[in-house]
């Protein structure tokens, strides 16, 4: 493209009759030397200084001149090649703010000096108005002949302090109504923008401005769903108080929890825009016509409105860089967004020729010729066959993706072939009988559960939207529970999630949106009654399963450590925010894994390394945040690190292990011991508390020195001496699977050697193995086994006396062999042990599998929602007598 000043001029007044009567006009506008950079705020600003304001005339003089040039400059770089979208929107938006601020210093610097200065009775600061942009102003991506929609607000009441005073309220009416006037009055230099002030609260009925009281009462009280859409791009342009207002507004717009009830809102409003598009003719509208620029925003924003009450970081507003995030977050596929990527830049450019034309908010497409013509031309298309052929093929993909995001579900339940069946139109004999037919193993108990349902108070307490999507849902799962082995148990259990969850219609909503995750919650409810109760204590876990793939991905720690840190810091401050965002982590990787476990695909062994990863994790950060908010610290840098024992230290963790933790310093400093206790006590809390997410873990810290009595931290050294010198034998035991888990590496290390130079002590075997006896049979005492079961843990032979010879082989032999000192766990222990000579290698292994075995049958108990892991004796008896045989060797030596 030929980019001499003379072909540029001629290019822009050829495709843009604005600039063409603006240059006829002013031929001084054209500024030839400026023309290959663009036009910047700071440029922007020192016209504006040196311009001659000293009333409203030059005021709205100053601005208007500057507008003129701006557009002219802009007008050229971006019909000649010059400048990217990004630029004009830059520009567009920066012009807008630049303006507003300018005028509201003038316009509120000669209101003051005739009324004083607004004063808030609250705090008696001085008062200023924002101005809030919303759009594509508030956007940051404003078109360049848009109108600009604002909200007045003030933060308080109260009155000004000068001679002739008004309450705050008509102060900032009188100042909004000014201010409005030198932005959109049309003079003999123009206008600026046209201002919309619609979008305020009750519309063109409510008063210009809002305190911030009154706004928050009608975001609580009446605020609308279209009005949470339109806030997302909500964004203070002046003021000094914007963060109160960022609070006020932020909850309004993002909940809590997942929102999936925002797709029925968006997908109404959107029916409403296609209606009046459809009623006014406007198909070739490209803005609010099908496959236009709102399809786009809507795809958007609608997974800010579901998701960004969870995740800040879609609490953003230029479209493209929140449609960035959804590809980089796996929210939308990389394909689709490139799609929307590029039909929105097209969109968005042709959008702009078409302003270009005549400086008319216009995103309808030219009936004449010859408009027709210069828009193809503008588009760098030969003709405009050819240019429509392009459009249509962006905005057919549009409509493909919206319609993929946005469509409807089957929510009439009388489509479904058993709607009749919950419905209760059936008889009974004939409900029985389809139940059967359906491969209900017993019909008659589940014809009662589904008619106690829908006859139950919680059912008919329901609000009536929640009710028709608990009606939606019921009559497919009924159909799907059915294909399992258990379809009675299945669906019981489905029932008890659904009447859990009904008071979240959220999480209903995401049911009825997302049909394909009733397979999924079926399979687990299939599986495991406790996965079923997991799900109903946690429903926001539903959203795990949206994404099958990367429901089953192998773990990846080091990429989650990196996510969970960066989602902690933007709750940076909010303590409630980051406790709960800590355990919908820690509940959604353990749902993670308890569907790849229900799967088949994670062996126990590996399962426990990952929830002890998983732990491990949970404990490095709560340790940071818990320093981060220490008030009173001796040093910047912590010496301090905790130590895992029982499961957590030998990475055998199961899902509802609690953590067997202590806490170890090593600094000198006279408070060290006192702020160390107070950071222990705070990880306690941040593990311990139970909030509105839940818990993360259970703790047990009496494996401190002296136990319960024992002080909360210790300093190495005086850790060392106790165990060197005071330790019973049992926490000399508990030492063989304790391990550093988080903190300073330099106190684990520490630490290790400790616990390998205790390990170490050469002892009297006799009366170790007296004292191990001695310690097992107390143990036994305290575990009672009334019933004709093997307990697998406590009874003879069982879990807990293969962790015994596993610490008297350690402890017995450790100071001959160093291999022995190693925490990897009892399994690896023992091979160590038989390949040292010290147990015979077939027994051994003999012993392993037995081990395997039982650690198997406890965790499937356990999944099954057994309060004991028992089996039939004849079911364990050669793994009792492999067990019985080793520790008759080890302890009853002939």
């Amino acid at each position: 493209m030929n980019t001499t000043p003379e072909s540029i001029r001629a290019t822009t007044t050829h495709l843009s009759r604005f600039a063409a009567h603006l240059l006829d006009a002013e031929p001084s506008l054209w500024e030839a030397d400026k023309l290959e950079q663009p036009f910047g705020p700071a440029e922007m600003e020192t016209l504006l200084a040196q311009a001659d304001v000293r009333d409203e005339a030059g005021l709205s003089k100053a601005l208007r001149i500057l507008r003129k040039r701006v557009m002219l400059r802009l007008i050229a770089r971006d019909l000649n090649g010059l400048a990217d979208l990004t630029e004009v929107m830059a520009t567009a938006t920066a012009l807008a703010e630049i303006s507003i601020r300018f005028a509201l210093t003038h316009l509120h610097g000669w209101f003051t000096a005739q009324h004083g200065t607004p004063i808030g009775e609250e705090n008696g600061a001085e008062q200023e108005l924002i101005v809030v942009g919303m759009g594509k102003l508030g956007g940051t991506d404003l078109n360049v002949s848009s109108d600009i929609d604002l909200i007045f607000v003030y933060p308080e009441d109260g009155e000004t302090n000068g001679a002739h005073p008004l309450s705050n309220q008509e102060y900032f009416s009188r100042l909004g109504r000014k201010l409005i006037a030198a932005i959109q009055e049309r003079t003999a230099d123009s206008y600026v923008f046209r201002v919309d002030m619609r979008l305020r609260p009750y519309g063109d009925s409510g008063p210009l401005v809002a305190s911030f009281a009154m706004l928050e009462e009608y975001l609580v009280t009446q605020g609308r769903e279209w009005e949470r859409y339109a806030w997302i791009k909500g964004r203070a342009l002046t003021g000094n108080r914007m963060a109160e207002l960022e609070e006020i507004v932020r909850p309004f717009i993002y909940r809590k929890y997942l929102d999936f009830g925002a797709f029925a809102s968006m997908r109404d409003l959107h029916a409403q825009i296609r209606r009046e598009v459809a009623r006014k003719d406007m198909a070739d509208n490209i803005k609010l016509g099908p496959g236009g620029i709102r399809e786009i925003e809507f795809i958007v924003q609608v997974f800010q409105l579901i998701r960004g009450g969870k995740l800040p970081e879609l609490q953003i507003r230029p479209t493209l860089t929140v449609l960035d995030l959804l590809v980089a977050r796996n929210f939308l596929p990389a394909q689709a967004g490139e799609e929307l990527r590029s039909a929105y830049i097209f969109l968005r450019n042709l959008e702009h020729r078409l302003q270009y034309l005549d400086d008319q908010q216009t995103q309808t497409l030219p009936t004449s010729e010859a408009d027709q013509r210069l828009i193809a031309e503008a588009m760098h298309f030969v003709n405009y066959a050819a240019f429509l052929e392009t459009l249509d093929a962006h905005r057919t993909c549009v409509t493909r993706h919206f319609d993929q995001v946005f469509a409807a579900p089957q929510s009439e339940q009388q489509s479904h072939p058993l709607a009749t069946l919950w419905q209760g139109t059936l008889s009974d004999a004939d409900a029985v009988a389809a139940l059967s037919a359906l491969g209900y193993h017993n019909a008659e108990s589940v014809w009662q559960w589904l008619t106690h349902t829908r006859a139950g108070g919680r059912y008919s307490q329901f609000p009536q939207t929640t009710r028709a999507r608990f009606d939606a849902l019921l009559p497919p799962l009924i159909e799907v529970a059915a294909g399992f082995p258990n379809p009675d148990e299945t669906l019981e259990r489905i029932l008890h999630l659904l009447e859990k969850i009904g008071r979240r219609e959220s999480y209903l909503a995401l049911m009825v949106e997302y049909p394909q995750t009733l397979q999924q919650i079926a399979k687990l409810c299939s599986a495991s009654p406790w996965a079923a109760d997991y799900l109903a204590q946690h429903p926001i876990l539903l959203d795990e399963l949206l994404d099958t793939r990367s429901l089953y991905d192998v773990p990846d720690w080091q990429r989650y450590a990196t996510e969970l840190c960066k989602l902690l810091d933007q709750h940076n401050g909010d303590t409630e925010q980051q406790m709960d965002a800590l355990r919908h982590f820690k509940h959604a990787r353990t749902f993670n894994l308890l569907a790849q476990d229900l799967a088949g695909l994670l062996p126990l062994e590996i399962l426990s390394d990952h929830l002890s990863a998983l732990a491990d994790l949970i404990l490095s950060e709560v340790l940071r945040l818990a320093w981060q908010g220490l008030r009173h610290k001796h040093v910047e840098q912590h010496r301090f690190a905790i130590i895992g024992y029982g499961k957590l230290g030998g990475k055998e963790l199961g899902y509802a292990s609690d953590l067997d933790i202590i806490f170890l310093y090593d600094n000198v400093a006279d408070e060290a011991a006192e702020v160390y206790a107070r950071l222990a006590q705070r990880i306690n809390n941040w593990l311990t508390s139970l909030t509105s997410a839940g818990m993360l873990y259970e703790t047990d810290l009496r494996l401190r020195p002296d136990g319960a009595a024992g002080l909360l931290v210790s300093s190495i050294e005086a850790f060392e001496d106790y165990q060197k010198n005071k330790a019973w034998l049992w926490e000399h035991q508990a030492l063989t699977r304790a391990r550093w888990v988080a903190g300073d590496a330099a106190v684990g290390k520490s630490f290790e050697r400790i616990r390998c130079e205790v390990l170490q002590q050469p002892r009297d075997l006799a009366k170790l193995r007296d004292d191990i006896i001695a310690m097992r049979q107390k143990m036994l005492d305290a575990h009672a086994n009334p019933s004709n079961l093997f307990d697998i843990k406590h009874d003879r032979g069982g879990i807990i006396d293969v962790e015994f010879m596993v610490q008297y082989l350690v402890l017995a032999h450790a100071h001959q062999h160093a291999a022995l000192n190693r925490n990897s766990g009892n399994l690896a222990l023992l091979e160590t042990a038989a390949k040292l000579g010290l147990i015979n290698a077939g027994l051994a292994d003999q012993v392993r599998e037995a081990y395997r075995q039982y650690r198997r049958w406890q965790h499937t108990m356990r999944l099954q929602g057994a309060q004991y892991a028992r089996v039939e004796i004849s079911e364990a008896s050669a793994h009792i007598a492999t067990v019985n045989a080793l520790w008759h060797l080890l302890f009853e030596p002939a």
